[in-house]
């Protein structure tokens, strides 16, 4: 049997998953959950053969919770499994040790057959963002500046950016500087916008 762990905050959508993938003969659903802290101490304690994680989840991304994973339970394979299919969460997912990457809107027959075509060691991706992350290029943003756009998700100010993430108001005003440049865009607002459009926070 196939062990599988599902995130998915959607109550209604993790409990659809769980039913359709459980009708198939070779799986057994043990694990589900719905925020992303719970990920590895459910995963630890129930050892799943594959993990299928939502990317935006409370708590802890399903990109953080894949690299967790990839360390503390190795031989656990992980398919992202999401709505927002963007380059960027491509290849960061790539980078956290993820196997599969595809989008919610597929047929359950493929995510079954992605599932143990990852379990026989090969990598599954979806091919219309395999070719959008190719042309799409790497993320041009330092981890500083993903931090520094990230607290300012919420339209805070230089001031209250700066006590989130322990800098002083001019560095932060210098990261917002760079990260404007590099995204193309007016101000910090769009700046996340556009980060957040190619998946890059």
């Amino acid at each position: 049997m196939i062990r599988l762990l599902l995130a998915e905050d959607q109550g209604m959508m993790r409990g659809a998953l769980a039913l359709l993938l459980g009708l198939e003969e070779d799986f057994e659903i043990v694990a589900q959950v719905g925020d992303g802290e719970e990920i590895l101490p459910k995963a630890l304690e129930t050892e799943p053969d594959a993990a299928l994680l939502d990317i935006e989840l409370p708590g802890r991304s399903g990109l953080d919770a894949a690299a967790d994973l990839r360390e503390r339970l190795p031989g656990c394979r992980v398919l992202i499994l999401t709505t927002f299919g963007r380059p960027g969460y491509l290849r960061r997912a790539m980078e956290a040790g993820a196997s599969g990457f595809l989008v919610k809107d597929g047929p359950v027959e493929e995510l079954a057959a992605a599932v143990r075509r990852v379990l026989a060691g090969e990598r599954v991706i979806d091919p219309a963002l395999a070719a959008a992350a190719l042309s799409a290029g790497p993320n041009p943003l330092t981890q500083r500046e993903r931090d520094v756009l990230a607290a300012a998700v919420d339209g805070a100010t230089v001031a209250d950016i700066a006590a989130r993430v322990h800098l002083s108001p001019a560095t932060v005003r210098n990261y917002l500087s760079a990260a404007i440049g590099k995204t193309g865009t007016r101000n910090r607002m769009e700046a996340v916008r556009a980060a957040r459009q190619n998946g890059w926070l």
